[in-house]
């Protein structure tokens, strides 16, 4: 089924909590942090969990934040709704510093927000029509408006024949259906995901970022995602962070941070350097191209055209943001004349070329 945008929903009264025919003006950053910090005492000190953490984040985007265990996401996910007050620093929500709101504010803000978690959150003793009511029950939406749009959220999500059902009795995906839906009831403008795929087995986490990826197309959401797989930022974000060790490793757009990465934590998590830092690394050059450049005999015209023998080291093509992008490690000759003749042909041909280091 395809969704209707957003605008044509509120137009109908799909969505509650504002008038018909009103349009919200929309300033971009969406989301803007700025020298974030959060602070946790222990016994003896304090544990910096979030160090001058700097981000923008555009209305309509896909926005990944990626990190190993103990980067610091979860932290940072739950200081952007405030379920976290940051040690320092601002966020921003289309310009709003939602740090200096008063409580009514800040509760109309977070109206704007909703969320998901790895564990889904269902309220267990409920069926699935009832969990996704709840919130438009709390905000007192009459009864039979609350019925139709329930509907209309278990719809979109494709679990229309699972109303009267139960928690116990869905998968893990569904149940994580049924989550987003009860995110979509209260018509939020963003929508944050801490980990809400790790839980899934591989075709259910296909399926539900390609719900999420739905969603933001079609409504207009804009989806901040949590996640320690890099497979999810290549599916569907357009945009990644790199957070390691609670600070900001790196930022950008997916495509230019997988093509000219520049931290160890973000080579680690594209597979260009291994996780375990004590094997001896060997010198290389790591050769970056497109589907159309994979195309083209790039090496066996290296090697007639320079007269080189080439050892290649590894090789493989991922998908990142539905376009196909390649890498290729070769081992980097001893001859430091060579490696400039081989960098400077590679770079010639249009490709993006660096020397690493690999196991």
């Amino acid at each position: 089924m395809s969704l209707k945008p957003a605008s044509q929903m509120r137009e109908v009264g799909f969505f509650i909590g504002q008038q018909k025919g009103v349009q919200r003006m929309e300033q971009k950053p969406q989301i803007e942090i700025r020298g974030l910090c959060k602070d946790y005492p222990i016994p003896g000190g304090e544990v910096h969990a979030l160090s001058n953490i700097s981000l923008t984040i555009d209305k309509g985007d896909i926005y990944g934040i990626i990190g190993m265990s103990g980067a610091g996401k979860s932290t940072l996910i739950r200081c952007l709704n405030r379920l976290d007050t940051p040690t320092d620093g601002q966020i921003f929500i289309d310009g709003e510093n939602i740090l200096a709101m008063s409580k009514q504010q800040l509760r109309q803000t977070r109206r704007r927000m909703a969320m998901i978690f790895q564990q889904f959150n269902l309220l267990m003793q409920k069926s699935v029509a009832r969990n996704v009511r709840y919130p438009l029950e709390i905000a007192g939406v009459p009864k039979k408006q609350a019925n139709e749009r329930v509907i209309e959220l278990l719809r979109i999500v494709g679990l229309e024949d699972k109303a009267g059902a139960y928690p116990a009795q869905l998968s893990g995906g569904q149940k994580q259906r049924v989550a987003i839906a009860r995110a979509l009831a209260s018509d939020p403008e963003m929508l944050l995901c801490d980990e809400a795929t790790s839980a899934l087995d591989p075709m259910t986490t296909q399926s539900i970022l390609s719900l999420l990826q739905k969603i933001n197309r079609e409504l207009g959401i804009t989806v901040v995602l949590i996640t320690h797989e890099m497979a999810v930022i290549r599916q569907i974000c357009n945009k990644v962070a790199i957070l390691d060790g609670g600070k900001l490793a790196e930022q950008g757009t997916v495509d230019d941070v997988f093509m000219h990465t520049k931290s160890a934590a973000g080579r680690r998590l594209f597979g260009i350097l291994p996780d375990q830092e004590e094997i001896p690394p060997q010198p290389a050059i790591r050769i970056v191209f497109d589907g159309e450049a994979a195309e083209k005999p790039i090496i066996s015209k290296l090697v007639k055209d320079c007269g080189l023998e080439v050892n290649i080291l590894s090789a493989d093509i991922r998908q990142l943001n539905q376009k196909a992008y390649g890498q290729m490690m070769i081992a980097r000759p001893q001859d430091p004349e060579d490696v400039k003749r081989v960098m400077e042909y590679l770079t010639r041909e249009g490709l993006t070329v660096e020397e690493v280091h690999v196991p």
